[in-house]
Parts: structure tokens; C-alpha cells; sequence
């Protein structure tokens, strides 16, 4: 395989980042197309061991996949220029979002348009639950740890790391115990030679380097305005965030939305939504949308800075710490890639991670049908059990229209996500001017 001119890399790599729409499995797909297929930079089944690697890591896969290319081909310098051609076009597009969103909320037109977008969203969310579902629940007893993982978030109020690293160790002794449980695939060949003292070196070095670069901005915000401060806290937040993204954004979203909404009060369930629709329509990880929360709860809570600087602020911080750790997972384990993939146990606990993350999901779409469709859900408390109550007295009838405009739109006429959302919107207007 011949190794590309970096001006090369850089230069495709910089068109994936700008038309990097649909998703994880689409991104995933334009890359092998552009460097297994059309190109021949990487080889298949390097390019798909470095994909299941990628799935093994918090955080967007696709993202991490790019990262892992950069540098296999040009080393760090690569791996940075494909990891941040990556992601900076959608930052960029979500910030200009964001901004628009802060100084337009609450105008007529424009909340009757984020009414079909919220619609659109709850639809989406959907698909993505019978989606991944349909690929990952092919076993009973994946099945019932997809169950019991919704159990224990919906009615229980467990916390979602403990959900998911949960179910990941369950998975790591039924590899052992039961791997037919887990249906793994086999591993060909034993794992390849190396030295596993130089390897344990250089990991330990990007390690360190890379949690310094994910910590930096931290120790400024603590040193000069303090712990208690709202950019602090977005900053600490997300940095948890990063370590616990199993399963792609829309496992991790149902956790940030309830604790950005009901804990932190940065924004409503309704904007939750918003921010997650304005993320479909921008190229890159869908994980992005953590960009628009950061933004909007320090413009929410300038002080001393104006609104402006603080949002602007806010939202380079999410997007920091939310992918320098990222950076940190590849320079540090992909030397490693090739001996992973022969780790059972490590196969069996994603594995259980994964069906885990269906029932998360699952817990997601609940969440924000709520919260979308209903003006005022009550919560109980019956022992340990919480259970939401919708006020049926509260119903939206147009969302609920819209939703199900949307899910005609997705599952009958099979249009991609960007159409369905502009429709949406479109409709919502339509509402609007129609009195």
C-alpha cells in the first residue's frame, strides 16, 4: 500500500468533514469508499479491525476511526489533521446554530418551525431504537439485558454508568462462562507478535500527553473564576460524559439530556430535543450536539463575561473535552489494535454493552415522546420505582401530527433524515400561518 502525500490526506479528509452526513454508518461508510476502495490507503482488514477497535472506545466511532487512519498513515501529525478535518466543519455549522437559536428563541416563526423539528426528532429516535435493535439483539440473552437496562434507567432512576459498565462486566464473565449467550464472533489466527514493553511505553507517553491537553483548559477555568462556576461545571460534566459514550450519541443523550434539563437546569426538555435535530442537519458526529448544551447553559449564565463571549466560550469547551479524549483513546491503544481483537472477554463485554445500549435507547425514545408530546408530565414515586405520568389533558395534537407526519415520512417513503427534518419544519410553519 502507498503511503499519500499529507497534502493528500489533508485534502480528503477535509471534503469527508464537510460531507460527512447520516449518521455513524453512513461516515463510516464514505471513508472506506475514499480510502480502501477508491484509493487503497488502508487495507480491508486493517480497516475493519481498526472499526471494531473503534467500537470498543467511548465516544464517536467514526471520529476515532478517522483519527486511527490519520496516524497509521502520518503518524501523529495525521492523526490529528484527519481527527479535527473531521469534526471542525459541523462545530463550526453547530455554533453558527446555536448563536441563531439563543437570540431567535421564543420569536413566533422560528418556535413554529423547531415544533416540527422537535416531531421530526422524536421519529428519528425511533428508527434509530429498531435500527440498532434489529443488529444487536440476536440472542435472549441479549434481549433481557436490553430489557433490564431500560428497567433499571426508566423506572429505578439508575445511573447510566453504572448501567453500561454494568452490563459491559456481566458480558466479560458470560464470554467465558457462555459465549454462545453472546453469539462472538470467532477470532482467526493467535494474536501477532511485538514488544509489549515498547508498546506499554509509548502508550503510557500519549497518556499522559493527551489527559494534560484534556485537562488544560479545566485548570485555567479553575484557576481564574473557580470551581462553582457554570463553565466549570459544563466542562466537568462533559469531561464524565467522555468516558461513558458507549454505543454511539443516541445511548449517551438520554443521560445528558435528563441531567443538562432536571439537574443542571441549562436548558428545557423541548430545546433538548432542538439541539439534537440542529445535530442531524450538520456533517460530523452526531455527538456535536453536546456543543449546542455547553453553549447555551453559559449564555444562560454569563457572568462576568456577556452572554456572547460566555456561550462562545461554552461551547469551544464542550467540544474540547468532549473529543481531546478521543484523541487520547487512539495515540494511546492503537498500537495496540491487532492483539485487542483476539481479548474474548473485551469482545463479550461489548458485546453486552452494546444490547445494553438498545434498552437505553429504548429509554431515550420514552423520555423524549414525553417531553415532546405532553405540556406537563407528573412523576410518582412508588419505593424505589419512579414512574412518569403524562397529563393527557396536555397533549400537543400538532406535534403529535407532526410525529407522525415524520415517521410516514421515514418508515413508508424511506427520505433521508435531512428531507424529513426540513418538512417537518415546514409543516410547523405551516401550522403557524394557518392560524
Amino acid at each position: 500500500m502507498a503511503t499519500p502525500h499529507f497534502s493528500d490526506l489533508v485534502r480528503v479528509f477535509g471534503r469527508i468533514g464537510l460531507i460527512s452526513f447520516g449518521g455513524p454508518a453512513g461516515q463510516i461508510a464514505l471513508m472506506h469508499r475514499e480510502v480502501v476502495d477508491e484509493r487503497g490507503w488502508i487495507e480491508e482488514d486493517a480497516y475493519l479491525r481498526a472499526l471494531n477497535f473503534c467500537h470498543l472506545l467511548p465516544g464517536p466511532e467514526a471520529q476515532q476511526l478517522a483519527t486511527y487512519v490519520g496516524w497509521r498513515l502520518h503518524g501523529l501529525k495525521g492523526g490529528l489533521a484527519a481527527g479535527l478535518l473531521f469534526v471542525l466543519p459541523g462545530a463550526v455549522v453547530m455554533l453558527g446554530l446555536s448563536l441563531l437559536y439563543a437570540y431567535a428563541a421564543g420569536l413566533g416563526w422560528f418556535d413554529a418551525l423547531f415544533l416540527g423539528i422537535k416531531a421530526a426528532v422524536l421519529a428519528i429516535v425511533v428508527q434509530a431504537l429498531i435500527r440498532i435493535g434489529s443488529r444487536a439483539l440476536n440472542t435472549r440473552f441479549k434481549v433481557a439485558l436490553a430489557a433490564l437496562s431500560f428497567v433499571a434507567l426508566f423506572f429505578f432512576d439508575l445511573p447510566f454508568p453504572l448501567v453500561v459498565l454494568g452490563a459491559g462486566a456481566i458480558g466479560m464473565v458470560v464470554a467465558a462462562a457462555r459465549p454462545e449467550w453472546l453469539r462472538l464472533k470467532p477470532v482467526n489466527g493467535p494474536p501477532p507478535p511485538a514488544r509489549r514493553g515498547a508498546m506499554l511505553v509509548a502508550s503510557l507517553r500519549a497518556a499522559l500527553g493527551w489527559g494534560a491537553v484534556w485537562a488544560a483548559p479545566m485548570v485555567l477555568i479553575w484557576i481564574i473564576l473557580g470551581p462553582d462556576h457554570t463553565l466549570f461545571r459544563i466542562g466537568a460534566f462533559f469531561s464524565q460524559l467522555a468516558v461513558v459514550t458507549f454505543g454511539g450519541a443516541y445511548a449517551v443523550l438520554a443521560y445528558m439530556a435528563q441531567e443538562a434539563v432536571q439537574s443542571y437546569h441549562w436548558l428545557s426538555a423541548g430545546e433538548m430535543a432542538d439541539g439534537l435535530g440542529l445535530a442531524e442537519t450538520t456533517p460530523g458526529p452526531l455527538i456535536l450536539v453536546t456543543q449546542f448544551v455547553g453553549f447555551l447553559g453559559a449564555f444562560r449564565a454569563p457572568e462576568p463575561f456577556t452572554p456572547l463571549v460566555a456561550g462562545l466560550i461554552g461551547g469551544a469547551l464542550t467540544t474540547w473535552v468532549t473529543f481531546a479524549p478521543c484523541f487520547l483513546w487512539i495515540f494511546a491503544f492503537a498500537p495496540w489494535i491487532e492483539r485487542l481483537e483476539h481479548a474474548r472477554k473485551l469482545q463479550g463485554g461489548l458485546a453486552a454493552l452494546t444490547a445494553a445500549v438498545v434498552g437505553v435507547i429504548a429509554n431515550l425514545t420514552v423520555w423524549f415522546a414525553h417531553h415532546v408530546l405532553f405540556a406537563r408530565v407528573d412523576e410518582q414515586r412508588i419505593g424505589a420505582a419512579r414512574l412518569y405520568i403524562p397529563d393527557w389533558t396536555t397533549l400537543d395534537g400538532k406535534a403529535a401530527l407532526l410525529a407522525l407526519l415524520a415517521a410516514a415520512l421515514l418508515f413508508r417513503t424511506k427520505l433521508g433524515i435531512l428531507r424529513v427534518l426540513g418538512i417537518c419544519a415546514l409543516a410547523g410553519l405551516a401550522f403557524l400561518l394557518a392560524g
